[in-house]
């Protein structure tokens, strides 16, 4: 991998993390487009603590609010439901992880593999992009972040666990599953942006798990040898690209549907397709 391979990739990452447009799908597709190896799901993994670090920063009020109010609700009776709107959230956080965690775990051989094939990620961007529509079409908007309750935590973090598959958008599933329970956009976008924190955590941290002990080095499928600095500086511009795409969806959902995103996804899709049918892509 070139240095300007991990400062495009870092881009498209933090472009991409956010806007519900699948992450994981874009940088198989854009190595495929520029004629690049494809920098294998340990890469992916790993570069979106760039985009981590971004929500961190963005959120840092809420989040230190949200972990304040939890550690404070384990020293109580009544830590399960505790009265706390921050207390509570913070527990749903974790609920609603358990999902891609096991789904991660369970389907980690076909996630690496299979499931970066072309025609999957082509096919699987239309079809939840016409998912992501009927989600915007049929959302009433009635429901505030204080309304969340288990029910929604769960339901969420199922619909994250679609997003181990490339094409699919972690923020794109989590979003319209919130839309479905009836939340408004602002509210089902800030939940799914806290959610990112552990599960990307999580995935980068099994991914290094390899890499450090040597049983899985960091290359492309190619077999090209990925380094720590070309790792550093995608992380750096995933950070910065993230930070500025967070500020911009929350702004835009304010006003907005996802109709953009989905005729994006439809159009992509189709030209993945049709390039990989071709042989022009591969």
């Amino acid at each position: 991998m070139s240095w300007f391979e991990a400062i495009v990739l870092g881009v498209v990452q933090g472009l991409t993390e956010f806007l519900p447009i699948s992450s994981t799908g874009h940088l198989r597709i854009v190595p495929a487009f520029a004629g690049w190896a494809d920098p294998g799901a340990a890469f992916t993994a790993i570069i979106q603590l760039g985009t981590t670090v971004a929500v961190l920063i963005y959120f840092r009020e809420d989040l230190w609010r949200v972990a304040r109010a939890w550690l404070t609700s384990l020293r109580s009776r009544d830590r399960w439901s505790p009265a706390s709107g921050d207390a509570r959230m913070g527990w749903y956080l974790i609920l609603a992880t358990i999902p891609i965690a096991v789904f991660g775990f369970i389907f980690k051989d076909q996630i690496e593999n299979g499931a970066r094939d072309l025609y999957l990620i082509g096919t699987v961007l239309i079809v939840f992009g016409l998912v992501m529509w009927v989600a915007d079409r049929l959302a009433s908007l009635d429901r505030s972040e204080r309304s969340i309750r288990r029910g929604d935590a769960l339901a969420i973090g199922l619909a994250q666990a679609l997003a181990l598959v490339p094409g699919v958008s972690r923020s794109g599933a989590t979003i319209s599953a919130g839309l479905l329970r009836g939340f408004n956009r602002e509210t089902a976008a800030r939940f799914s942006f806290l959610l990112s924190l552990p599960a990307i955590v999580l995935a980068a941290l099994f991914e290094m798990r390899g890499v450090i002990s040597g049983s899985d080095p960091l290359e492309t499928k190619a077999g090209d040898a990925i380094s720590a600095g070309e790792v550093v500086v995608s992380c750096v511009f995933a950070f910065l690209v993230g930070y500025a795409s967070i500020a911009f969806l929350l702004r835009f959902l304010t006003r907005h549907g996802l109709g953009v995103f989905v005729a994006y996804r439809l159009v992509l899709g189709v030209a993945v397709l049709a390039l990989t049918a071709s042989g022009a892509i591969s």
